[in-house]
């Protein structure tokens, strides 16, 4: 295993590189695609331009692609970006990307990233997608499901029952933070992954949203995880 330094509650077991918020970059490699490039396909304008803030390995940028899109995959992990392929790729803290003045149809926030624990991480989350989103543009969010890390533990087959994945605990951890392990195993490797989590209700998640200057617009599936939220743009501008 690949070690380094990890950030302050994050930790991640397993073989090959783990990242400094405890992914392993050979697990996320193998993860399915599931259903995000449907969801983000009929949630924006054909061919758009997507600003992907923490691509991973490239699981949903590669379909994006495929499907016509221009993206530009940022990650703070090189390990990550040595996956993606046919992207312009950016290494960079998302909090922290400086790409001048671009400014794109699309900006993506997926993986929960939403849901960081420190509150100033958020903030420059948020800030992000603001500041590279055209004023007609939009931004996508992925959010976990109200109460979902409550449930613990709990878990379900995968690759058709070849491979567990569980959620092995949620534990509070005060102002509002939960400390959760995920366990990743397969027939011939395992992975955890320790992080945190600050849970948000709807109205929490909007409020987060309006004092980063964005607005939400529409929730984009039934389980309310996936949501297209605009940019206020003042009547001055």
């Amino acid at each position: 295993m690949t070690t380094r330094r990890m950030r302050t509650g994050y930790a991640g077991t397993g073989p090959g590189p783990i990242t400094p918020d405890g992914c392993a970059v050979e697990l996320y490699e193998r993860l399915p695609i599931g259903e995000e490039p449907d969801v983000i396909e009929a949630a924006v304008p054909a061919g758009a331009s997507i600003l992907e803030l923490g691509c991973g390995v490239g699981r949903v940028t590669h379909p994006l692609l495929e499907r016509g899109f221009t993206v530009t995959a940022v990650d703070e992990s090189a390990e990550m970006l040595e996956r993606v392929h046919g992207a312009r790729t950016v290494r960079s803290p998302i909090e922290d990307l400086d790409l001048g003045g671009e400014r794109f149809d699309v900006v993506m926030l997926a993986s929960f990233l939403v849901h960081a624990g420190d509150l100033a991480v958020r903030e420059g989350l948020l800030r992000t997608c603001r500041r590279y989103v055209a004023d007609d543009g939009c931004v996508l969010f992925q959010k976990e499901g109200e109460g979902w890390h409550e449930r613990a533990p709990w878990e379900r087959p995968a690759y058709g029952g070849k491979a567990v994945f569980r959620l092995a605990s949620s534990e509070p951890v005060g102002d509002g933070v939960r400390s959760v392990q995920f366990d990743y195993v397969f027939p011939d490797a395992a992975w955890t992954q320790v992080f945190l989590s600050r849970p948000l209700t709807d109205e929490a998640f909007a409020e987060a949203l309006a004092g980063a200057g964005l607005s939400v617009e529409t929730y984009l599936t039934e389980d309310r995880t996936w949501v297209r939220a605009r940019p206020v743009v003042s009547a001055a501008k």
